[in-house]
């Protein structure tokens, strides 16, 4: 783990490149932010140590580009809208996207909870299980019969 006065030396010297980077792949303030403090957390915790100064800005773009297609990767980032968007215009949404929305909304409490932290959240299982006071196999399980129910409501693919 690096100490403070590294991990500020860093985020001094790189975070505009990191920022840029983010910015292109992901064309997004939100998610940019997302992403540079990722990446810097990921500095943070990093204990091997660097070859040399080529090395450490290699790494933080390489960690900062993967970073970025993750998230624009992610299954259900493509397949979801905003939260903010749906409650300010419902009737502007596609069919497909009320008809989602009103299928989470009529799940049960505890899955509705978990469902919206992690696909309009972006919580991993173990925040939700630390936010929510559940074990995190506990989350997987809630999230596993909650895309089943949605599933079935949805008529989605049975391998998805």
């Amino acid at each position: 783990m690096r100490n403070e006065v590294e991990v500020n030396r860093a985020i001094e010297e790189y975070a505009d490149m990191v920022r840029r980077l983010c910015m292109i792949h992901l064309k997004n303030y939100a998610d940019t932010e997302d992403i540079f403090q990722t990446v810097f957390l990921k500095y943070a915790l990093r204990s091997a140590p660097f070859e040399s100064p080529e090395h450490e800005r290699a790494w933080l773009i390489r960690v900062t580009v993967n970073a970025c297609k993750d998230l624009l990767k992610s299954f259900f980032r493509s397949r979801t809208v905003p939260l903010d968007e749906l409650l300010e215009h419902p009737a502007q949404l596609p069919p497909d996207h009320r008809e989602v929305l009103e299928a989470v909304l009529a799940l049960p409490s505890k899955y509705r909870d978990v469902v919206y932290l992690h696909y309009y959240e972006g919580y991993t299982a173990p925040e939700i299980g630390r936010i929510l006071g559940k074990n995190t196999n506990s989350v997987y399980t809630l999230l596993t019969r909650s895309r089943q129910m949605l599933r079935e409501k949805l008529g989605g693919d049975e391998d998805a």
